[in-house]
């Protein structure tokens, strides 16, 4: 006998069907959450719900719980600035969520939230230095109070070297990029320019949960900016991931130099362009605005455009000019001009419009 698998999913947007369950919490898992769920043998119990043998027991305690009795147990008291990863997260989030849920039970004990909720946090990130590449510790301090994260170069350094205003950060995972399974790209805005910082700490629990201190730290800032906001207005503001990264060819205004190959990365509607994926400061910044205000994608480029070694060209018009640029492979351009065009066609945010005038006035 086995269970009957509901039509619900194991996870957000998971594209797989159940065919695994923990018959110790009563729940329905895909393949890959139960690589996972097998990690923590002493919180959950793994079977295959069609290959393995299960007895009545079980079977009558998989259909008294289930998904949604478990979902409503788990993370009856999770905060809303809490990431819950998606089936397209890194193996690190989606790990640590399933060990914060049913491991740690931190969404059942509020106290066990501290780390990430209580507005403060210091502790020790190993950090990319900016020109060797090296990765050094380096104290960070995150103050909701004094709306900064900050870092500082030596224990006992009275001056930070960076102050991270709250208002401008931004964190994502990037292991590929970092090189690290718990890598973490922490951005802000320095004279109104992206900087980067690289950063990764050896435990998963405590570099996820610096990046949902980064989130809670936001969401209570965003609580004071827009006191009108619900909290679903506020959530997807917290923190976002990049809408492509890849390398493209570029070249310069005049349009007359030879085309340069360059990593670009899509932050909501600021293509950045940097030589190597992880230096600290973007060569070049464009703006996207939308279509009603005159910005626009085409495939290909003029006729008259010489100097590209890359054959598939995207030209994107903008009031003021043209960029060009050339992808390697016809699926590269394809999935930049998809990119290009969600953005273009997203009507523009009042504040975004204070973005693209301080751009026009770029040197």
């Amino acid at each position: 006998m086995h269970p009957r698998v509901p039509g619900a999913r194991c996870g957000r947007g998971c594209p797989e069907d159940p065919d695994w369950a923990s018959h110790s919490l009563g729940i329905f898992i895909c393949l890959n959450c139960s690589g996972i769920h097998r990690s923590i043998p002493q919180v959950s119990k793994v079977k295959s719900v069609r290959l393995d043998d299960w007895d009545d027991a079980q079977v009558e305690f998989m259909a008294s719980n289930g998904n949604n009795v478990a979902k409503a147990k788990y993370e009856s008291k999770m905060p809303p600035f809490y990431y819950k990863p998606t089936y397209l997260d890194c193996q690190l989030l989606r790990e640590q969520w399933i060990r914060a849920k049913y491991e740690r039970k931190e969404f059942i004990h509020s106290e066990k939230q501290e780390p990430y909720s209580a507005g403060y946090r210091e502790g020790f990130l190993w950090k990319r230095g900016r020109d060797n590449g090296q990765f050094l510790s380096r104290k960070f301090v995150l103050s909701e109070r004094e709306g900064a994260l900050k870092y500082f170069n030596k224990n006992d350094a009275k001056e930070p070297k960076a102050i991270m205003k709250i208002e401008h950060l931004n964190a994502t995972f990037q292991p590929a990029k970092i090189g690290n399974p718990h890598g973490l790209q922490i951005t802000y805005l320095k004279d109104n320019s992206t900087r980067n910082i690289f950063v990764y700490h050896e435990d998963g629990k405590e570099i996820v949960d610096w990046f949902n201190a980064i989130r809670a730290a936001r969401f209570h800032y965003l609580q004071v900016a827009f006191p009108g906001a619900s909290d679903s207005d506020l959530v997807p503001k917290l923190s976002r991931n990049y809408l492509k990264e890849g390398y493209m060819e570029k070249t310069g205004p005049k349009q007359t130099e030879g085309f340069k190959k360059r990593w670009f990365t899509m932050d909501d509607r600021r293509l950045m362009y940097f030589k190597d994926p992880l230096d600290a400061f973007a060569r070049g910044e464009v703006f996207i605005g939308s279509k009603e205000n005159s910005y626009k994608v085409l495939e290909g480029l003029p006729p008259s455009t010489q100097g590209n070694h890359w054959q598939h060209g995207i030209t994107i018009v903008t009031p003021d000019r043209k960029f060009l640029f050339a992808c390697e492979t016809e699926d590269d351009q394809l999935e930049w001009i998809t990119t290009f065009q969600k953005v273009i066609s997203r009507p523009m945010l009042p504040q975004e419009y204070a973005v693209e005038a301080h751009f026009k006035h770029k040197p």
